[in-house]
């Protein structure tokens, strides 16, 4: 399994108006084949600051994804809605266990 986290970082006046076109992504994406968990949240102390986390059953349903139109269409809003920095990071992961 993949799992990607990371941040992706917006005004926080933009916060009210990235909601509505996250929701539609995690949920298009979150209907992919291979997709077993895909979320934001924002950061209670940092406003601005949204933390991502992907779960992809392997590398094959990631790269579909990426090639997914509505990745495609969430990029195309990043310019009106001020998200510059972007830290995400992949890795393999084992199946998982109870802590």
């Amino acid at each position: 399994m993949l799992l990607v986290v990371g941040t992706i970082r917006l005004p926080a006046r933009n916060l009210a108006a990235a909601r509505p076109v996250m929701k539609r992504m995690a949920e298009a994406s979150r209907a992919e084949e291979g997709c077993v968990e895909y979320g934001y949240a924002e950061d209670v102390f940092d406003p601005g600051l949204i933390h991502v986390k992907e779960l992809w059953v392997d590398r094959g349903a990631l790269d579909r994804h990426c090639a997914a139109p509505h990745l495609a269409e969430w990029r195309a809003t990043w310019a009106a809605l001020g998200i510059g920095d972007r830290d995400l990071r992949v890795y393999e992961v084992g199946e998982p266990r109870a802590l």
